[in-house]
């Protein structure tokens, strides 16, 4: 939890979060990086370098375990630099030139019941360099004013992976270096060379910095996972949306992971004691996935199979769901396929029409639960959401209306106009049991009955 307070400072009013960086140091231009590194495309640490003149207090050592109280607020804070520090038998206090211009900026009243008083102010050099400033503070000095910087990029272990944009290529040498630095544990800084167009859709990736070591450990949810980062897919931007599914599902739940990766869904499922089926095509994630799951210890609770996710729809996702269809109380579980593949996945809906015949499912109880779909969606345009239903219903061959459980959900914005969604709908049996050309050709029939009513009602008028 975050305390925000307002501070009151002589012309300024500014929000903080928990006593700490009340004001940007990038906003004061004399803590920003000299001007002369604005577009540095090779990395010279030493034109960093800068001296300055910053307000201060000068003070007996004994005298600032009580003074500390009364500046908190308007101490200059920079990287690797201690606002407090000693100066021969003294101590000198750096403050921040934004709200301190002078001795009247202080609370003077305060500071005067301490035996501080204006003779104790003044203005100290300070030299700064390379090492006092952020990565975000170093590549917003150094690239494009007039073009968009970098926006963000993934950790992912010891990898930071960027997805830069064309203007930024003649900076790549340099964003990779700083974040090289700055960031802890950082040891390999890639940027994505290329669209996810492969069979495996796994990056294909540029080493723009540190070692080409590409296996990594990382947490998500508090589950460990670990595995080759340049043969997998893998986004940290959808820890969320992991968790969201797998809050949904409870113990003794079954899961049919479609497109299952590494196992983002399904070894957290399997960590619950939930039943899971989970299926990769790209046999290096089908590896890992296997290495996850024994690492989390739940191996009793998952199948694992490196299938094309159609085959694996028809096969053993079919042969075991009609198990439990027939074999089991089906209101004392629910059932969830997850389909994240959002590149291609609504291609695949259509192989649940018609996956049993009619017979196959006749003699089940009315009050049977049917699966619930999660499947994933890119679309790029104006009006996602509904291109992405539209994209679900053509595949599916039917519509939503009846069978659309928690709605269209907005997982991330990809690309300008390019949004990702999640579509969760439940099956049928009707679904299960209709091919999805016969329910298109019923429709058109139906249609044209209509308009030929519609037609025959205007020639009784006239």
């Amino acid at each position: 939890m975050f305390m925000v307070n307002k501070l009151k400072v002589p012309g300024l009013t500014i929000t903080a979060t928990r006593l700490r960086h009340y004001f940007r140091n990038m906003d004061s231009k004399e803590l920003q990086p000299p001007s002369c590194v604005r577009r540095m495309q090779l990395l010279q640490r030493e034109q960093f370098r800068k001296s300055i003149q910053v307000p201060r207090l000068l003070m007996p050592e004994t005298h600032v375990q009580r003074v500390m109280p009364l500046v908190k607020k308007f101490l200059l804070k920079m990287e690797h630099l201690h606002p407090v520090r000693a100066v021969d038998t003294s101590r000198e206090i750096l403050l921040h030139p934004t709200p301190v211009k002078d001795w009247e900026s202080l609370p003077t009243e305060a500071l005067q019941k301490q035996e501080i008083t204006a003779e104790n102010f003044s203005f100290s050099e300070l030299e700064l360099g390379y090492e006092n400033w952020s990565a975000n503070e170093i590549l917003k000095s150094v690239l494009p004013l007039e073009e968009e910087g970098l926006t963000s990029y993934s950790r992912i272990g010891h990898i930071a992976h960027l997805n830069l944009r064309d203007h930024l290529l003649p900076y790549k040498q340099l964003i990779g270096q700083v974040l090289h630095d700055k960031l802890p544990n950082c040891r390999t800084v890639v940027n994505k060379a290329s669209t996810i167009d492969n069979t495996y859709r796994n990056f294909q990736l540029e080493l723009i910095c540190g070692d080409p070591d590409y296996q990594v450990e990382t947490k998500e949810n508090g589950v460990p996972f670990e595995f080759d980062f340049s043969k997998v897919y893998w986004n940290p931007r959808l820890s969320t949306e992991h968790e969201r599914i797998v809050k949904l599902l409870q113990t003794g739940d079954v899961l049919y992971d479609v497109f299952a990766g590494v196992g983002p869904f399904s070894v957290p499922a399997a960590r619950k004691r939930c039943d899971v089926l989970a299926n990769d095509l790209n046999p290096v994630s089908f590896h890992w996935l296997q290495h996850n799951a024994k690492r989390n210890k739940c191996l009793p609770q998952i199948k694992m199979f490196n299938k094309d996710g159609r085959q694996f729809i028809l096969e053993e996702l079919r042969e075991d769901l009609l198990k439990r269809l027939l074999n089991t109380d089906t209101t004392s579980y629910a059932i969830h396929i997850t389909m994240n593949l959002p590149a291609m996945a609504v291609e695949f809906l259509d192989a649940f029409r018609g996956l049993y015949k009619a017979e196959d499912l006749s003699k089940l109880p009315s009050s049977v639960t049917y699966p619930t779909v999660h499947v994933y969606s890119f679309a790029k345009g104006d009006n996602t959401k509904e291109l992405v239903r539209q994209l679900v219903e053509s595949n599916l061959g039917a519509s939503l209306d009846e069978n659309l459980l928690q709605g269209i959900s907005f997982v991330r914005n990809v690309a300008p106009n390019k949004d990702m969604y999640r579509v969760s709908f439940r099956l049928s049996q009707q679904l299960l049991t209709t091919p999805k050309e016969v329910e298109l050709s019923r429709k058109r029939c139906a249609e044209e009955e209509e308009e030929e009513l519609v037609a025959a009602t205007k020639v009784k008028c006239v």
